[in-house]
């Protein structure tokens, strides 16, 4: 079994000193942990992978492809491979933890 705690995940992230941490791996999927404070930019640049997006903290609005929406806790986005996407106007600490697959490379 492998066991997380996200307040650990986030620790060893800000440790690093870097928005995002891979803590998974597997086969058909990999997890990370993403995190932007408010007024951070989104960097990320489109995924070879499908992801999924569950925010778990902190409000933002998400931009995929030309369709754009409001994300805090609890929501769940698809956002398909090879498509431009983009957290933005953080207003509160934002994490989200992220899955991917197939894993990414």
């Amino acid at each position: 079994m492998k066991a997380f705690r996200l307040d650990d995940l986030d620790l060893e992230r800000a440790r690093e000193r870097g928005a995002y941490l891979r803590f998974l791996n597997e086969r058909h999927f990999s997890m990370g942990l993403y995190a932007l404070e408010p007024g951070e930019l989104d960097t990320q640049k489109p995924h070879a992978q499908d992801e999924v997006y569950v925010v778990i903290s902190g409000r933002a609005a998400l931009t995929v492809g030309d369709e754009a929406t409001d994300v805090a806790r609890g929501s769940v986005v698809f956002v398909p491979a090879h498509v431009e996407h983009r957290f933005h106007r953080v207003t509160e600490p934002l994490r989200v933890l992220v899955f991917f697959s197939p894993p990414e490379g």
